[in-house]
This record gives structure tokens, C-alpha cells and sequence, in this order.
């Protein structure tokens, strides 16, 4: 390590590696412990280096910078503001190999995240989907304390600019919000990045109901019965308001004729919880003409396999089509009978314990239909206030006319 007096005329013409050695250290004899490492294979440039003893007094080494990078001026004023730091208590170097300690959000996504998450969301395969796809390319490759709060705002805007939904960016958003909140809880990262991030929060529902014209032309194509199981599995959502995924994973064992109640495990429900739908003459009458009954486990079953339904999305395009109604969706037929209860006088908590909503919340976009229905109730009124003063008009004018 020869000590020696480092110029720039130095620097320009004495960087070179003895032959016989890998590298040498030429130290600068006006600054302490800043030297620049030159090595074979690199001769002519070097590298600065401060050195210095770090907590456990045991020495350390901090790359500065390049010598084609920088020039000696800016080298030597780099290391002095070190040695400042490092005179406070700071260890550049460790903290260095701390921040490279920090697994990378991939890393934590796929060894931590989602291990946790698929024994207790259903949702954990769309989650590792929306990571895959679009998550893993900005943030992959980045550690968990490297990501930035404007990074991931940045990154939640330019989802919704690339051409997806308000709600996708917020899908996106939401898991890497959730997923760095478990990386605090475990320890392994000390604050999230994305707490406090504002959703779009654009109202996207697409809700189809249907007039009394429009609900003729679909059940007179679902009473056709052609073909069979999928016509009758609209018809039991129209009759019952429930999900498809519910109505295809239902079995014989769960229905009570006598009390006329079906009984939803809580394996089948969204929710997670046992919930019942009563099933009223319609939906009886559905369950009536299955013909599946005594013969498999199963209510609905593809008439080939003998197996359970499974796939009927493209059955029912062509069945909505022949009814003329090629934009209405199968889960649109929860929402008409929801219609059905609300216009029919029965309040949001009786629709929500029938359509199992967690949340008044989610029932409460059928409130508009309630008040269609007091409208009516209003007119009803007036109606018979009207009536009422025609009435004693006419009295009136019978007595003037005596």
C-alpha cells in the first residue's frame, strides 16, 4: 500500500498495477484513509475507497466512486463528509450490507405472501395473478425498503392509464397495500410505503334489470328448456337470488323439502358463514324438473359426464341472445331478484339477509329501486286524497245545483 501524494496529473498517467499483483492501494498521503484500489485488469483507472473503523473496531472499506466518474476534488470532499458521519456513529459500510440484507419484494411475494395468503383467501390465485402480471415487472426486483410511496403512486396511475379499470388500478393497490402491511407486522419492513394511498373509488357497477317485456322474452327461452341444466340453473338464480358459484356447488343434501329452505355450507358461501335462502314455489318447481334428484349428488349436472356442472357461460350467451338480451350477465339475474323483493315493499335488511350480503353497504345500491316503490306508495296517497276531493266537489255541486 505505498502512500503516496495523489494529483490529477497522478491520477492521468500513475494508475497502473505492478505486474505480478491483481491490485494495489495508493494512498493519499494529504487525506487519511482515502486511497484509490487499481487492478490489472483495469489499468489507468481506479477506484476511491475510504477506510476507516467501523463499531466493533474492526476495519472497513467504503466505495466512494470512480476515477472516471469523479474527479479527486469531489473524492476528497465525499470522504471528509464520511469520516464526519462516521465520527457521529455511522457505519456506511453496514448499513450498506443491511439495506442489501432486505429480501426483494418477489422474493417475499412468493416465500412469504402468498404461502400465508392461500390457506386464507380464496382470492389468493387472482392476487397472484395481478402480482405476475403487472406487479413483479416494476417492483420484482426491488427490496422491500427501496420501494417509495410516489413509486407506488406513480404505478397505481399508470395501470389506469394503460387502459384497465379505476377499480383494477385499485386492485392492484389495495395487494401491494396489504402485502407490505404483513411485511411490518412480521418485522421485516419497518414502515409501508402505501399506507394512506388513495383509491379512485369510481363507481363501476353494471347492473342490467329488466322490464316486464324483457323478463317475458328470457323465461319464455329458459322454459324451452334447451338445453336443459342451464336453463334450469337460471332459472333457480332468478328464483333464489343467489350466486352461480353457490348454485353449482349445491347438493341434495342440502335442500329441506319439507321446510323448503336451502342451506348454503359455509365452503360454498362467499362469505364464509352457513347462510339459507328460502326457496319459494318457483325455485321448488326448478328443483322439481331436475330429474337429478335420488340419482346423483348433485342438483345440476352435465346430462354427458353425469358429472358436476361446472361450465355453462357459454350456453348462456347463446340463450341471452335468443331472448335479445346480449348484454344481460348471469349474475345480473341476482340483481333482478333483489329488484323483485325491493319493489315488492321489502326493506334493504330483508334483501341483505337473503342475498347474504356482509354489509348493508353492498344491499344499499338496490336503494334506488326503494324508492321507486315509495313513489308509488306517494302516488297512492294522492291518489286517494285526490278521490277524496272529487268526491266532496261533486257533493258540493249536487247541493249548489238544488
Amino acid at each position: 500500500m505505498p502512500v503516496v501524494k495523489i494529483t490529477e496529473a497522478f491520477i492521468a498517467t500513475e494508475l497502473i498495477c505492478p505486474e505480478g499483483k491483481l491490485r494495489i492501494e495508493y494512498c493519499d498521503q494529504d487525506n487519511p484513509g482515502l486511497y484509490i484500489e487499481v487492478r490489472a485488469t483495469s489499468p489507468g483507472r481506479g477506484t476511491y475507497y475510504l477506510r476507516y473503523k467501523n463499531d466493533s473496531n474492526k476495519t472497513a472499506h467504503q466505495k466512494i466512486g470512480r476515477t472516471s466518474d469523479m474527479t479527486l476534488g469531489d473524492a476528497r470532499k465525499r470522504a471528509k463528509v464520511q469520516k464526519a458521519e462516521i465520527a457521529l456513529g455511522s457505519d456506511p459500510r453496514g448499513e450498506e450490507r443491511a439495506r442489501k440484507a432486505v429480501i426483494t419484494y418477489t422474493e417475499f411475494f412468493d416465500n412469504h405472501y402468498l404461502p400465508f395468503a392461500t390457506s386464507r383467501k380464496r382470492s389468493w390465485k387472482r392476487d397472484e395473478e395481478l402480482f405476475r402480471l403487472r406487479i413483479k415487472g416494476v417492483f420484482g426486483n426491488k427490496r422491500l425498503n427501496e420501494l417509495t410511496r410516489q413509486q407506488i403512486q406513480t404505478f397505481h396511475a399508470s395501470v389506469k392509464t394503460e387502459g384497465l379499470s379505476a377499480a383494477s388500478a385499485d386492485h392492484h393497490l389495495k395487494l401491494i397495500r396489504h402485502s407490505l402491511n404483513l411485511a411490518v407486522e412480521w418485522g421485516m419492513l419497518e414502515r409501508n410505503p402505501a399506507a394512506g394511498i388513495k383509491q379512485f373509488n369510481e363507481d363501476n357497477k353494471v347492473e342490467h334489470y329488466l322490464d316486464d317485456d324483457e323478463l317475458g322474452r328470457l323465461v319464455s327461452v329458459l322454459r324451452a328448456n334447451d338445453p336443459p341444466m342451464v336453463c334450469q340453473v337460471a332459472l333457480f338464480l332468478l328464483s333464489t337470488g343467489a350466486r352461480l358459484s353457490e348454485a353449482l356447488n349445491a347438493d341434495w343434501i342440502h335442500i329441506d323439502r319439507r321446510s323448503c329452505v336451502w342451506r348454503i355450507p359455509a365452503t360454498n358461501s362467499k362469505s364464509k358463514r352457513v347462510r339459507s335462502i328460502p326457496l319459494n314455489n318457483s325455485a321448488m318447481e326448478v328443483l322439481d324438473q331436475l330429474g337429478t334428484e335420488g340419482k346423483s349428488d348433485h342438483l345440476f349436472i352435465n346430462l354427458q359426464t353425469k358429472e358436476r356442472l361446472t361450465a355453462v357461460n357459454k350456453v348462456w350467451g347463446r340463450l341471452r341472445v335468443k331472448a335479445n338480451l346480449p348484454h344481460l350477465r348471469l349474475h345480473d339475474l341476482r340483481h333482478q331478484f333483489a329488484s323483485f323483493l325491493v319493489n315488492a315493499g321489502h326493506t334493504i335488511y330483508e334483501v341483505q339477509k337473503i342475498l347474504g350480503h356482509s354489509d348493508t353497504k353492498v344491499t344499499e345500491r338496490y336503494a334506488h329501486l326503494s324508492l321507486r316503490t315509495l313513489e308509488r306508495a306517494s302516488s297512492s296517497a294522492s291518489d286517494a286524497l285526490m278521490g277524496v276531493g272529487r268526491a266532496v266537489a261533486s257533493v258540493q255541486n249536487v247541493m249548489l245545483a238544488a
